[in-house]
């Protein structure tokens, strides 16, 4: 892929990613009764979401795969990803989310109970990055 249309999904994905977290984090909001569903993000997740630029370059690889398979394969890789940036974002004291009193965390920094959510979020990326014909 030329380096351009690798920047521009980068970008895609980066604000993409952006307003999914927000409109998740507004839906917390909502079970609380606030109706101002106000959401949340950081600027630090804008490169991280925008690294789901690679789900572009891995597709041609993949697209034979059953979409069960793509999206566990999108949904580990994200997890990976989360886990080593929030690692290095911690060791910084600027890491924004912190999973410590979750069941199912790792060392505070991912959730298992996520993979299915992770998984979701792989396929939109692919479906916006991977338009055919």
């Amino acid at each position: 892929m030329k380096k351009h249309q690798l920047e521009k999904n980068f970008a895609i994905c980066g604000l993409t990613g952006w307003c999914m977290e927000i409109i998740y984090t507004s839906l917390g909001s909502f079970r609380k009764k606030d109706l101002k569903l106000m959401g949340n993000t950081s600027v630090w997740m804008f490169p991280i979401y925008g690294l789901a630029a690679v789900i572009g370059e891995a597709y041609p690889l993949l697209k034979k795969c059953p979409t069960l398979l793509r999206s566990g394969i999108y949904g580990v890789g994200i997890l990976s990803v989360e886990y080593m940036s929030g690692s290095f974002l911690k060791r910084h004291n600027l890491c924004p989310w912190d999973y410590s009193k979750a069941k199912l965390n790792i060392d505070g920094l991912i959730r298992l109970d996520y993979l299915p959510l992770w998984m979701g979020a792989g396929l939109i990326f692919e479906k916006i990055l991977c338009r055919e014909g």
